[in-house]
């Protein structure tokens, strides 16, 4: 035999082995049923969230990948409620639970009970500290801290701002919100004069900046958490006071209006917020783990920016009331799983 027909005759091998363990994989996980807890859905983030879990999930199921990928809301944003939720999907047999949280920590004896009960347990966005749960996170901080650190870019003479929180109670509020004043500590050109809760959604976030308006000194810029900013620019307007450096999170209707500010007066900013495709991410993390896949217990994937130079495309494929997103595919949760190791 000649040495190019040894070399093609190994090549073919290690294909086929290469092929046959992707099939064990797959068919390893053929049988096993996905449910997704999430805590809310009352903006367009979390809309955009369930349907990128819908979309791939039931691509999954169709390709023979899972058995089930099935998506629940809990009608309030209560821990009891989403951990009564759990305590219902072990009793619904489901291998893996994937979990948007309602607290990082309320909800861990209702995850140590799916653990002990042999359910995986994976935790993205809103994630959980009990051990044996696996997570996926953004890191929200350093989200908050490079908010203040374009303004410092942008503001060189400091000034007021104003903080826009998200949803009280939750991880990530309390996440960003920690990075911002971490941020302003190294700052200390700017202060913070003012901070309200919009609850990630634009109407809540209007109203909110709009009731303190009236007692705030004039506002040089606006750090939020996403699904805010544009509530925060219509509330501004509203009031008759010059439009601040807001940096936004996002969402479409942020983007149009920056993009409209730009082409009237020449508005620049920053947007930046967590994917929510991030859902699609754990979707595929769960399925590694019930594949047997070894997978370390903490991953992280980078927040998706937007800047002046990159408006246009975002805007331009984001639809009309959505969120810029990136979708996770199989191979990219192999690759976010092998630079974890």
């Amino acid at each position: 035999m000649t040495i190019s027909r040894m070399l093609l005759g190994a090549a073919s091998l290690a294909m086929a082995a290469g092929l046959a363990q992707a099939e064990s994989h797959a068919s390893a996980t053929a049988d096993k049923r996905i449910a997704l807890s999430n805590n809310y859905a009352g903006n367009s983030w979390r809309q955009a969230m369930l349907q990128t879990w819908e979309e791939v999930g039931e691509q999954a199921v169709a390709d023979g990948m899972l058995a089930a990928a099935d998506a629940y809301t809990t009608a309030e944003n209560q821990a009891t409620e989403q951990a009564a939720q759990i305590q219902n999907m072990i009793l619904q047999g489901y291998d893996a639970i994937v979990l948007n949280a309602a607290s990082p920590t309320a909800l861990n004896g209702a995850v140590k009970e799916a653990c002990d009960a042999g359910v995986t347990v994976v935790s993205f966005d809103g994630i959980v500290t009990e051990p044996c749960a696996w997570r996926i996170a953004v890191d929200f901080a350093a989200m908050g801290e490079e908010q203040v650190e374009y303004l410092a870019t942008r503001l060189s003479d400091g000034g007021n701002l104003l903080e826009i929180r998200g949803l009280a109670g939750v991880f990530v509020d309390d996440e960003i919100s920690k990075g911002i004043h971490e941020g302003v500590a190294e700052h200390d050109q700017f202060e913070i004069v003012g901070s309200v809760h919009g609850d990630w959604a634009q109407d809540v976030s209007q109203k909110a900046v709009a009731g303190i308006l009236p007692s705030l000194p004039e506002i040089t810029g606006v750090v939020t958490q996403g699904g805010d900013g544009y509530g925060a620019a219509q509330a501004f307007k509203a009031a008759g006071r010059p439009t601040p450096l807001i940096v936004l999170g996002n969402r479409q209707d942020e983007l149009k209006w920056w993009a409209e500010q730009r082409d009237a007066n020449g508005y620049e900013t920053l947007s930046l917020s967590i994917a929510p495709g991030v859902a699609s991410l754990a979707l595929w993390v769960a399925q590694q783990v019930l594949a047997g896949e070894e997978v370390p217990k903490d991953l992280t994937v980078p927040f998706l920016k937007i800047t002046q130079d990159t408006l246009d495309d975002a805007l331009a494929n984001t639809p009309e009331g959505s969120v810029a997103n990136v979708t996770y595919t199989l191979d990219d949760a192999k690759q976010v799983i092998a630079d974890a190791k």
